[in-house]
């Protein structure tokens, strides 16, 4: 269960999403499983082999149809949705259809699972409805955070920043350390730090840090050598990540001098991020930096993602999305130079 604000927030977001359906011409949106449920109710199912469904018509209240065991789990929101739990002898998906009537067109959440939209073909076959992706009427919704999505975020990522601030001041051991008993050190500092899981702590030393998704393993850290360090989980239903890079001995001077050329970028990254600029913008002024200073192939990504609920999700800034950053966008700048064999520097927020 994920349950961050009071029923107002909710209420909200139902109506804003049905105002979406009217804009694109929805009958009814159907959400399962993934994070568009909590965003619009507050409750996260289990991803079971049992159906729940969000079952939003165009004008109306909403109904959740949920298996009658895992209602227990659900704090209701009077005025959002209705709770109509089914038994095991019933057939779900011929409750949504019910509900839901004979749209011509249905926003069908991303993350459903396959065996029940084959079922809802059964009901609804397509010569008769439409079906389309609920990023229709979701995505704009979730990628303008609210207040309540802004405040959940600055407390996880400020619970972040405290375990990276232990990080920069010594406070957790690296050397003699492998990559996976640092990595789980950090992991158990985000939870004292507030987060309620972890989504990932990459630890990587030396030569592995030129890999940018690289697991933690036996790898011992050594005196002298760079240690990136990636991290982040969910905090009251929205996510952290951050990444920082010490050195564990007197930094050389190729690694200084690369290190100061991926912090202006990050910089100016950061700079670049004003309403009405493009994300492509973000991401073009961030690796001219590293372009003009000679490090350009070995900056391998984009520069960043949005986060919210999940920890990767619209706006990309990426080269061809022009789409123009608006209040509520939150997303990070993360630039890397990653030099195959030898090591490899991050710096995120």
């Amino acid at each position: 269960m994920t349950h961050l604000a009071d029923t107002a927030v909710y209420l909200d977001r139902i109506n804003r999403a049905q105002a979406a359906m009217e804009q694109a011409g929805v009958d009814v949106l159907l959400v399962s499983v993934g994070r568009d449920l909590p965003y619009l109710t507050g409750y996260e199912a289990m991803p079971l082999e049992r159906l729940t469904m969000l079952v939003v018509p165009r004008g109306g209240e909403a109904t959740l149809v949920i298996p009658r065991m895992e209602a227990p789990r659900v704090v209701e929101q009077p005025g959002v949705f209705a709770l109509r739990a089914w038994n095991e002898t019933d057939d779900p998906v011929a409750i949504v259809a019910a509900l839901a009537g004979t749209p011509t067109t249905a926003a069908v959440g991303d993350t459903m699972w396959a065996r029940f939209v084959v079922e809802l073909l059964g009901h609804w076959p397509s010569t008769s409805t439409q079906y389309l992706r609920s990023t229709v009427v979701m995505n704009e919704l979730r990628t303008r955070k609210d207040a309540a999505e802004i405040a959940a975020l600055q407390a996880a990522g400020a619970a972040a920043d405290r375990v990276a601030d232990q990080l920069h001041a010594g406070l957790i051991p690296l050397e003699g350390r492998t990559e996976a008993e640092v990595s789980a050190d950090i992991s158990a500092r985000l939870l004292v730090e507030g987060h309620d899981i972890v989504n990932f702590a990459i630890v990587a030393a030396g030569e592995n840090a030129a890999s940018p998704h690289h697991h933690p393993g036996g790898r011992v850290i050594r005196h002298g050598e760079i240690v990136l360090c990636d991290f982040g989980g969910t905090m009251n239903g929205y996510c952290s990540d951050i990444t920082r890079c010490v050195h564990t001995g007197e930094v050389p001077e190729d690694i200084a001098r690369a290190y100061a050329v991926l912090k202006e970028a990050q910089a100016a990254g950061v700079a670049a991020g004003r309403i009405g600029a493009s994300c492509e913008t973000v991401d073009a002024v961030t690796r001219k930096v590293i372009d003009d200073a000679g490090y350009g192939e070995w900056f391998v990504h984009r520069t960043g993602h949005g986060i919210g609920m999940d920890a990767h999700e619209d706006p990309y800034i990426v080269e061809g999305n022009r789409r123009p950053l608006e209040v509520g966008h939150a997303y990070s700048v993360e630039p890397g130079i990653y030099v195959e064999g030898k090591w490899g520097m991050r710096l995120e927020d």
